[in-house]
């Protein structure tokens, strides 16, 4: 969906779920069509800045939304840089509205804006100390998450998807069978289904010890990290969920692989990360199965969305993922 036909779309009911926040808006401009449609708020009291997301709807119920939000508050008390959640007026998170053009119903919710600019951009253009700098805060940020989460009892209401086994690779995997897209060529399938089996005996010897298995943002890229000066702020939690802490380091690490100054990166995010919290030299051993785990997953994520023609990333990514699925082993 192109800019102009979101505006269109989605403005008069981002003005609607506007009403039931305390802002007086100035200003509404769309930010964003990826997974969700964001809006960029602007108070017309004191000029403060507001993020307004309308939630793609089929992928969380409001309980999970919820959870969400109840999960970044405990992050932020924690001292971990995230957005700020707003209430709406009667005291909730979020409120439904409709979208007529589309025959949707949305759940809106607001979180203060957080100022800063991508890590990703940020990294084109740091040299080696730089990215050695941005990569350490990641790693500690990471562990101090993965602290909170591990000393935390989230209310009995909590509910958020969980990413083992079952959810990563198994029969029905949370982001879509990735086995079954279409652009994979018969060997291609067979590479995925050979390591995906390959993947649940090793996954189920691991196990889930809660050393390594709990809450995690799940999709903390540089993409989804804002800079402001010397802090870093972890946005996007819409993924948050029970997962195995290798596969969050994974997925920070995963699309600067084939970066050569990659060698760089991990081992300044790990030994941020070990600063912070101790995590043993065999549960990083795991780390590539879990890279080639992620990659398998954004291949489902594709299946899942057909509307995304494959672009040349998809396929030379795709490619990737099966040569590596082809000659996989299994970690001993």
């Amino acid at each position: 969906m192109d800019k102009a036909d979101a505006e269109r779309i989605f403005t008069a009911p981002a003005r609607a779920a506007l009403a039931a926040f305390p802002v007086e808006p100035a200003d509404l401009a769309l930010v964003s069509t990826s997974e969700n449609i964001t809006f960029r708020v602007v108070d017309r009291r004191d000029g403060a800045a507001y993020v307004l997301r309308l939630h793609r709807p089929g992928y969380h119920t409001l309980e999970e939304l919820v959870a969400e939000r109840v999960w970044i508050r405990a992050l932020g008390d924690a001292g971990v840089g995230v957005p700020i959640p707003v209430l709406a007026r009667d005291g909730g998170d979020y409120v439904s509205v409709d979208v007529p053009a589309t025959g949707e119903r949305r759940h809106a919710g607001m979180a203060r804006w957080t100022e800063g600019e991508l890590l990703s951009a940020v990294l084109e253009r740091a040299d080696d100390a730089a990215v050695a700098r941005c990569f350490a805060q990641l790693g500690a940020i990471a562990a101090a998450i993965h602290d909170q989460s591990a000393a935390w009892r989230p209310p009995a209401s909590f509910r958020r998807h969980t990413l083992d086994v079952d959810g990563l690779i198994g029969d029905a995997p949370f982001w879509g069978p990735f086995w079954e897209h279409a652009a994979l060529s018969a060997r291609e399938r067979r590479a995925l289904l050979r390591a995906r089996d390959l993947m649940r005996d090793a996954l189920r010897r691991h196990g889930r010890d809660p050393a390594v298995f709990g809450l995690i943002h799940a999709d903390m890229h540089p993409g989804n990290v804002l800079v402001d000066g010397d802090r870093l702020t972890v946005i996007d939690f819409d993924d948050c969920a029970f997962g195995w802490h290798q596969y969050e380091i994974a997925v920070a690490l995963v699309h600067y692989e084939t970066a050569p100054n990659f060698a760089v990166m991990e081992r300044a995010f790990l030994a941020g990360y070990r600063a912070r919290r101790a995590i043993s030299d065999a549960a990083l051993a795991l780390l590539p199965m879990f890279r080639l785990i992620r990659g398998m997953v954004q291949i489902g994520w594709y299946h899942q969305r057909p509307e995304h023609a494959p672009t040349a990333f998809f396929h030379a990514m795709k490619a990737s993922v099966c040569a590596a699925c082809e000659a996989f082993e299994p970690p001993v």
